[in-house]
């Protein structure tokens, strides 16, 4: 084969090696942006799922007195019990 000719079938593989490259960088790349933007949208309301919750959940079934005087408090029933003393 003529030197020519080898060059020119290597320009040919190397082309179509780069357009090959370039398509499948913009693919990903408009994955990756589609997959950002899915993922940072707005929440609707009940579309989403919260994970989690109390780690001891029987700790609230029985207020300790602490929180009993805070909420007497609240509820201004430590004001009427002064009053009844």
């Amino acid at each position: 084969m003529e030197p020519e000719t080898t060059t020119n079938i290597a320009y040919i593989v190397m082309g179509i090696t780069l357009f090959a490259m370039v398509w499948f960088i913009s693919q990903r790349a408009m994955k990756n942006r589609a997959d950002v933007l899915e993922a940072s949208a707005p929440k609707i309301a009940g579309e989403d799922v919260l994970d989690g919750g109390a780690r001891h959940p029987q700790q609230f079934d029985e207020p300790d007195e602490e929180a009993l005087e805070e909420m007497a408090k609240l509820l201004g029933d430590e004001d009427e019990s002064e009053d009844e003393a």
